[in-house]
């Protein structure tokens, strides 16, 4: 007797929460270029500041917390 092999298919179900980090990106990347819009290299350190701003937060969050 053969044995059938059935596939399983992996669904990864996201809740919405990536529209609101979009939206959260793009208002700090707003706030961010109103401050360093001088140059090249500031509109690129405004854009670096708004990608890894979340991870700052979690650091003076638990650091705050002294965790």
């Amino acid at each position: 007797m053969a044995k059938e092999r059935v596939k399983k298919s992996k669904r990864y179900v996201t809740k919405g929460s990536g529209g609101i980090w979009f939206l959260g990106f793009i208002g700090t990347l707003v706030y961010f270029l109103h401050f360093h819009s001088g140059s090249f290299g500031l509109v690129l350190l405004a854009i670096i500041k708004a990608i890894f701003w979340p991870a700052f937060l979690l650091y003076y969050v638990l650091r705050f917390m002294h965790v």
